[in-house]
């Protein structure tokens, strides 16, 4: 999408404030003991009270309200009663929405309570070079460019990208052109990000692996090789200088 009047860009600022205020309140009341379901069933009452509707339900069907991937699961994570949230637990919670005829998207993972595992320093790393992209994001820079910015990133702290989840454009449905914003250098695509168009920016950033595979389900990523994964996702307006984050009330970078 790209912004062409006030009422559009008034109709992103709506749907990215319902998406945002859901992750944040979701966040905020995830608690060890509580099912991801019932974390879901609350963002669902979240978004209702919004007047928006999930994307991932209305646009691929997807078995609940928002995605919600736990540990080793990287993304796409179906929310069940059988999953219960445990202490230290690495959790992500990506919300996507439609409200009034516009879409809006962002994720952000966490670590509940106090951390056991010593996943911090890998939420910390993702949080940080999502501010570093964004802040590389301006009309006429190649989407390439920015990824090999991840990618570089990620490598000063010691960790890889997964390739095969990106970015994208967003705005009048949940996915539109540019339809790979990845996490890497891709030397064949010569893209160039456009003033005034709507993407959905987000970091993958791994212990190891560089490929997420679906697990069996039809829907949850995980890598082969165990590796944990933080994610994290603003959906922003190109400009010819820095990007405005529509999504900012989420406070992942708080």
């Amino acid at each position: 999408m790209s912004i062409s009047s006030q009422a559009e860009m008034l109709g992103m600022q709506k749907a990215s404030e319902a998406v945002a205020l859901t992750l944040k309140r979701m966040r905020e009341y995830a608690k060890p003991g509580m099912s991801t379901a019932e974390l879901d069933e609350f963002g669902r009452a979240v978004l209702a009270a919004f007047g928006a509707r999930s994307a991932p339900k209305l646009t691929y069907g997807f078995p609940g309200w928002t995605c919600i991937s736990v540990n080793h699961e990287i993304a796409h994570g179906i929310p069940t009663q059988k999953t219960i949230l445990q202490e230290g637990d690495l959790v992500n919670v990506d919300v996507s929405a439609e409200l009034e005829g516009f879409w809006a998207d962002n994720g952000g993972s966490f670590v509940l309570g106090e951390d056991l595992h010593q996943h911090q320093k890998l939420v910390n790393a993702s949080r940080d070079i999502l501010r570093i992209a964004i802040a590389n994001i301006r009309d006429g820079v190649k989407i390439a460019q920015v990824g090999g910015i991840i990618e570089a990133e990620a490598r000063k702290r010691g960790y890889r990208v997964i390739k095969n989840l990106t970015g994208h454009g967003i705005g009048r449905n949940l996915h539109e052109e540019p339809h790979s914003i990845a996490n890497y250098y891709d030397k064949y695509n010569r893209t160039k990000f456009r003033k005034n168009s709507v993407i959905a920016v987000e970091t993958f950033i791994s212990t190891k692996a560089s490929w997420a595979y679906e697990n069996g389900d039809g829907w949850t990523l995980t890598a082969r090789d165990g590796s944990y994964v933080a994610q994290h996702e603003h959906t922003i307006v190109v400009t010819d200088g820095l990007p405005v984050i529509l999504t900012g009330e989420n406070g992942i970078w708080n």
